[in-house]
């Protein structure tokens, strides 16, 4: 299952009304992170409301992987741009690039238990 689109992450000015639309529009679950991030749940793929200061500026598509190095080193040799590095959140450890056409994503590994 690795290098496969799982995680969808939404930027919001307002978390709450963010999550409060997505309930009421489509059904879809919430789970609270704290005051800065809610979960989605039942929306067809894994997906996050990021209200932290530092979030991304647009919707990001998020590939897990199995070895997070390796997937940096294909990512810089294929032409992306690291634009932060590798750092630890609850589930794992993950980092973000610009891929040559502009687009934003993020790589994660999920936390070995």
């Amino acid at each position: 299952m690795a290098d496969k689109i799982d995680y969808v992450e939404f930027p919001s000015t307002d978390r709450a009304k963010s999550s409060a639309f997505f309930t009421a529009a489509f059904g879809w679950g919430i789970t609270s992170y704290g005051p800065d991030y809610d979960g989605l749940e039942n929306a067809g793929i894994d997906g996050g409301i990021d209200q932290a200061e530092g979030r991304v500026a647009a919707t990001m598509a998020i590939v897990r992987t199995d070895d997070l190095d390796d997937a940096e080193r294909r990512v810089i040799a294929a032409g992306g741009v690291i634009t932060r590095a590798q750092f630890d959140f609850p589930g794992g450890r993950r980092f973000h690039f610009r891929e040559p056409g502009g687009n934003q994503l993020a790589v994660w590994v999920a936390r070995a238990e």
